[in-house]
């Protein structure tokens, strides 16, 4: 939101201040400000009031005009124009030589065969308006070569506010409310706004108007005739360019310039065209087509105004285009309400359409100010088109009342949260600035929060802490070390287990971690070929790609690698992060901790990157867990996964995850001569298996024996179903074993295995060793695993 000083210092005196000082303050103390501080005019020199005296069509030009131009010399000044409003008699900016407009300084320039000697500028050209359809028309009682600067306020200095840090603060939206709050900050006292008296219109005939929809809080009304202006003046028109709106008429600039004012949105219907308003729903949908000539869907929950039964307005957004002020009005009914702010923002969501009044409507404006702001426009009304005529009484309904709120508190209270001394007189001084009502007896207080502040920010005491400790300025807190008694946090075993799988991953297998957000990218998932699929998705989403919350990390990161297979040939990332699986009993997402890690490589095939995975999972169970994990033929739920060669990640028989490989239609969009696995564990899965103690054993004095076999194994039988086969043989002196190699061809799938014989008693003689291998030999015989 863009503010003006100049309309700030309508209402608090700043005069001797250094106005950009107090801009910074006001960003310590109330809103962040942007960085960039904007001196408008400050650009612009040597353009004065000016009058064309005659004019001459150029010989060789239809365009160009010749023109003799009273700048307020001793002579006239010969200038060549192309502007189509030109007319002897007019009065507009003129740009002497020597003046500058911007970048730009006017020197004497020959066009089509004559020298102008200065340029007639339109508003866009000396940045006041983005009007360049012609020169500048100042239709003032002005003498010619007055500087424009001393008759309108171009010279201003604008600065920027952070919208979402007025989130809370309904009464900042307008130049009034800022106002309040540089006026504390100064010390300076706040004007009061000027607003006609309504009360002598009390006796006319009241607006037809009626509430029949508790969605509307508060409706003001009011009819007024003999408009006679349509153009605003020249500085409401500055205000509102600088401000971010452009000028469209007299009455719609005048809504635009109390809203931008007073925070208040207001909206003015052609008398003509609304005879009987009501404010209500409407049981089935319909289209209606607001001011911007769009056609927009009105569902049952959207709140409209009406005239009868026919709908001009969307209640807190937009005008329709069927009762808008066009030049000819003369006649209108103001408008002015409060509406519920939820409602407000859920219609624009829905319509996915939010203006400046829906903006402000949705932070809970002040009920109390809606005739406030009908009795300031009819003031300025009067000021600038003076036979108006007020033709009803202001008809208002008032249909919903914030609760009055009153806190006590006293001096102990703000010292104790302050930690500082501020004495009474201050705290006092510095509440009633803000607007706040202050009883003080002894050291006790009883504050009364203003009604624009009670909407939906100072509820509790320790808001008031806030208003007096930003005011008093927290650059003058003295700055000491706070004691207080700190004790040791014992880390948790999920996140001591998370910090050692990523140095793991990191240290020794030089894997990247990686951070994501929570949404299935509908968008980046769709061009990979994988399925969104159903699960918790965000209300009202206005952006149809992160509407549906991930149940998966491994899509997200198939995203990533995607994104990063130009920069490398062979990486891995990982994850711990967190997905959602479905709704409990109470409504509530169901979240999981998940590690996530994704092998990609151009260099290696398939078989070799998915055992490195699964050599990295091993390593992890053995160094944290101290256990081995188990592996299971698991069948595939997910689009992106690989029927061959997915399994269940088991330890202690539990299933903690899997590992797989990317399927062909999605690892061909990756890259088509890249392989790419991936692994996903449950974190508290893997936490809550426990971990095995760690025992030693002295290592055995007499030489150990190494037998090696290699066996052919038949389709569909595991190492696990091997093993089974060893099991319990060798009376201790069998003490391991391992794949050490493999070998395979089209018919043929053959592995050596070596078994590891020791004894802490004996050297062992190697008949004994023969007589346990020939057992196991036979043993595998029996299931179909014969030697090669």
């Amino acid at each position: 939101m863009f503010l003006s000083m100049n309309w700030i210092s309508d209402f608090v005196d700043l005069s001797g201040l250094d106005k950009v000082e107090l801009i910074h303050q006001f960003s310590l103390s109330t809103a962040e400000v942007e960085n960039e501080i904007f001196f408008k005019g400050s650009e612009l020199s040597g353009v004065v009031v000016a009058e064309i005296k005659s004019i001459e069509n150029h010989p060789d030009s239809k365009k160009l005009h010749l023109l003799k131009v009273d700048a307020g010399e001793s002579e006239l000044v010969d200038v060549v124009c192309g502007a189509p409003n030109v007319r002897v008699g007019m009065k507009t900016a003129f740009a002497k030589v020597g003046a500058k407009l911007g970048e730009i300084t006017i020197a004497p320039r020959p066009l089509a065969g004559y020298t102008s000697y200065g340029m007639c500028c339109s508003e866009a050209e000396i940045g006041i308006s983005d009007d360049n359809s012609g020169i500048m028309d100042i239709t003032d009682d002005v003498a010619n070569g007055t500087d424009i600067k001393e008759v309108y306020q171009i010279d201003d200095i604008v600065f920027e506010v952070d919208n979402k840090s007025l989130t809370n603060r309904p009464d900042l939206w307008g130049h009034y409310g800022i106002a309040r709050e540089f006026a504390a900050l100064s010390g300076r006292a706040l004007k009061p706004l000027e607003v006609e008296d309504l009360t002598p219109y009390n006796e006319l005939a009241k607006v037809d108007m009626k509430i029949e929809d508790p969605l509307c809080q508060r409706y003001s009304c009011l009819q007024v005739e003999n408009i006679k202006r349509n153009v605003s003046p020249v500085n409401m028109r500055i205000r509102l360019y600088y401000c971010g709106l452009r000028g469209i008429n007299f009455l719609a600039d005048l809504t635009n310039y109390l809203m931008l004012e007073m925070g208040q949105p207001m909206h003015a219907f052609d008398s003509r065209k609304v005879e009987k308003i009501r404010i209500k729903r409407f049981d089935k949908p319909f289209v209606f087509r607001t001011l911007d000539g769009v056609d927009r869907n009105i569902d049952e929950n959207t709140l409209m105004i009406c005239n009868d039964n026919t709908p001009v307005a969307i209640a807190g957004i937009m005008g329709g285009i069927d009762s808008e002020i066009v030049d000819d009005t003369t006649t209108l009914t103001l408008e002015s309400a409060t509406f519920n702010a939820v409602s407000v923002r859920k219609s624009t969501v829905r319509l996915a359409h939010r203006t400046d009044a829906s903006i402000r409507y949705e932070k809970c404006l002040d009920p109390e100010m809606t005739t406030v702001a009908i009795a300031r426009f009819v003031k300025l009304l009067k000021t600038y088109d003076s036979d108006i005529k007020v033709v009803s009484s202001l008809t208002d309904e008032y249909a919903f009342h914030y609760e009055k709120v009153t806190l006590e508190f006293d001096k102990a209270f703000v010292d104790r949260y302050t930690g500082i001394e501020i004495s009474n007189d201050r705290i006092v001084k510095t509440l009633e600035s803000l607007g706040f009502g202050v009883q003080l007896a002894g050291d006790d207080f009883t504050v009364t929060v203003p009604s624009w502040r009670a909407t939906k920010d100072v509820t509790i005491k320790a808001d008031i802490i806030e208003e007096i400790t930003r005011i008093y300025g927290y650059d003058n807190f003295a700055v000491h070390t706070t004691r207080s008694p700190l004790y040791p946090v014992r880390t948790g075993e999920l996140k001591s287990n998370e910090d050692k799988i990523k140095d793991i991953l990191v240290q020794r297998y030089n894997l990247h971690e990686v951070h994501s957000y929570v949404w299935a990218y509908n968008d980046e998932l769709k061009a990979l070929g994988i399925e969104v699929e159903n699960n918790v998705k965000l209300a009202n989403a206005t952006n149809p790609n992160i509407e549906t919350i991930r149940n998966s990390i491994i899509p997200t990161q198939l995203c990533q690698v995607k994104s990063n297979t130009s920069y490398s040939n062979d990486f891995g990332i990982f994850e711990i992060g967190r997905v959602v699986k479905g709704l409990d009993e109470n409504n509530l997402c169901i979240e999981q901790k998940k590690l996530a890690i994704t092998l990609f490589s151009k260099v290696k095939d398939i078989k070799t990157l998915y055992f490195e995975l699964r050599d990295m999972l091993v390593v992890l169970s053995e160094d944290i867990k101290h256990k081995s994990l188990g592996f299971k033929k698991a069948e595939p739920t997910h689009s992106y996964e690989h029927p061959v060669n997915l399994y269940t990640i088991m330890i202690d028989n539990e299933e903690i995850g899997t590992i797989g490989i990317v399927h062909p239609t999605v690892g061909k969009k990756l890259d088509k001569k890249a392989s790419v696995v991936f692994a996903e564990i449950d974190m508290n899965a893997f936490t809550d298996a426990q971990t095995a103690p760690i025992v030693y054993d002295e290592p055995s004095k007499f030489p150990p024996i190494d037998y090696d076999i290699s066996v052919v194994v038949p389709e569909k039988l595991f190492f696990e179903d091997l093993s089974k086969c060893w099991i319990g043989k060798g009376e201790g002196i069998l003490k391991g074993t391992k794949i050490v190699d493999t070998y395979d061809t089209d018919t043929v799938h053959s592995i050596t295995i070596r078994f590891e014989f020791s004894s802490a008693e004996r050297t062992l003689a190697s008949a004994e060793v023969q007589t346990v291998m020939d057992e196991i030999i036979a043993n595998l015989a029996k299931i179909g695993v014969n030697l090669r």
